[in-house]
């Protein structure tokens, strides 16, 4: 006998419905669906795989699950304010009938409409009523207030760290093949490459799946996450990754070029300024050789005239 705990990953068949009406509102059977007018062409069908208490599935049926054994069928019952809400008045909304003719809509009782509001967030509404120019929009849940019942059978608890991470890409990006992913767990760290698949899925569906799977692993124990490419990789535009590509080409391509040019570009430099610095000296020398010898000269001179004048007045004073 196995018994679910908070934390395991199982695989889970459900049918759930409304109470008060009977009404088929989701189920993971494909026939279920179709018989009850609300199957997907492109949903995806059979048990599903989740980690019990990580908020996969409605609060009251995730609470209910913890200590269910597998391969048992149980119903289960859960109360408006664990299912979908208790209903709000406060978001019954009233517009004027001329703020969707505006639009080229024409409101009528039970249209689902789409509002955004002055902060740009976008409500899903269904009206109410439309009369005198007035036009009352609900924005609760269409299963608010409502009690739901579930029908819900555990078909595995998943054992294999690497099939538990297998579980978890399965249940946020259910279109990649998980055969082809590579992933490599540790005790406390995990990688998952999703490059074999790059191909096959959308770079911004995968950017979303890889931040739902970080929040699910985390939750599993893992510390660290390393996805390959990574989020910030995925969301780069393609033209800044291409342009990114040629620069590197560019790069490596000019790199000896530019080096060689830079040293000869620096030998010529250092030849044109080493003749410039010996000018500089050699002018400085020949400015003190032409001060020095007009010192001298000017002194020498100066020594001559006053000897003829003695030597002038040393004549006359023999003469008289």
């Amino acid at each position: 006998m196995v018994k679910v705990e908070k934390g395991d990953v199982i695989r889970l068949r459900y049918t759930g419905r409304i109470k008060e009406t009977g009404e088929i509102f989701d189920t993971t059977e494909e026939e279920i669906a179709k018989g009850a007018g609300i199957y997907k062409e492109n949903g995806v069908y059979g048990p599903v795989p989740i980690a019990v208490g990580a908020g996969h599935v409605l609060q009251g049926l995730d609470e209910a699950l913890e200590g269910l054994e597998v391969g048992k069928r149980y119903e289960i019952e859960v109360p408006p304010e664990k299912g979908f809400g208790k209903r709000d008045r406060k978001l019954i909304k009233t517009f004027t009938l001329g703020q969707f003719r505006r639009q080229g809509i024409i409101p009528f009782p039970g249209m689902p409409v789409e509002i955004e509001t002055e902060s740009g967030r976008k409500l899903k509404g269904r009206v109410l009523t439309v009369s005198g120019g007035r036009v009352r929009v609900d924005f609760n849940h269409p299963y608010a207030g409502k009690h739901l019942v579930y029908e819900v059978e555990i078909v595995e608890k998943v054992e294999d760290p690497i099939e538990k991470v297998k579980a978890m890409i399965e249940l946020r990006l259910p279109r990649v093949d998980v055969n082809k992913v590579v992933i490599e767990v540790g005790e406390k760290d995990v990688t998952i490459d999703f490059t074999p698949v790059l191909d096959e899925v959308d770079r911004g569906t995968l950017a979303i799946g890889e931040m739902l799977l970080e929040s699910d692993l985390k939750f599993l124990g893992y510390e660290e996450i390393t996805f390959k490419p990574n989020i910030e990789e995925l969301l780069k535009p393609p033209e800044a990754e291409a342009e990114e590509e040629v620069v590197e080409e560019r790069v490596e391509e000019a790199e000896p070029a530019e080096t060689a040019e830079a040293t000869e570009e620096t030998t010529e430099t250092v030849q044109e300024e080493k003749p410039a610095e010996e000018k500089t000296k050699e002018a400085e020398k020949v400015e003190e050789k032409e001060d020095k010898p007009k010192t001298k000269k000017s002194t020498k001179g100066r020594k001559r005239k006053t000897t003829k004048k003695k030597t002038k007045a040393a004549e006359e004073k023999e003469g008289e």
